[in-house]
């Protein structure tokens, strides 16, 4: 029997986040900064990223690591919990964020 070679990366039209929770988070970030009044960009410097990066996340473009995730809850001055916790409710109600509706 012949080993079939191990391909690397992932299969051609895969995502590399599912998109469903990648917008409740991002939906979360959004509103809990928009909450305290903090631009994007100093949330971003912040969570030393860039605000471009920031955006993507918001946007629920991309979903960030999980070590990620925790510099931006620490940026935002909760925990990495509370901001689960938001991306779990929006999940379970259905809606990722009022302004994509």
């Amino acid at each position: 029997m012949q080993k079939r070679p191990i391909q690397r990366g992932r299969p051609a039209g895969s995502t590399t986040f599912e998109a469903e929770p990648a917008l409740a988070f991002g939906a979360a970030v959004r509103e809990a900064r928009t909450a305290q009044g903090v631009a994007q960009e100093t949330l971003a410097h912040r969570a030393g990223i860039e605000r471009s990066h920031m955006g993507k996340i918001e946007r629920g473009e991309h979903m960030p690591t999980l070590a990620l995730i925790i510099r931006i809850a620490r940026a935002l001055g909760c925990s990495a919990t509370a901001l689960m916790a938001e991306t779990e409710a929006r999940l379970a109600s259905g809606h990722e964020s009022s302004e994509s509706r």
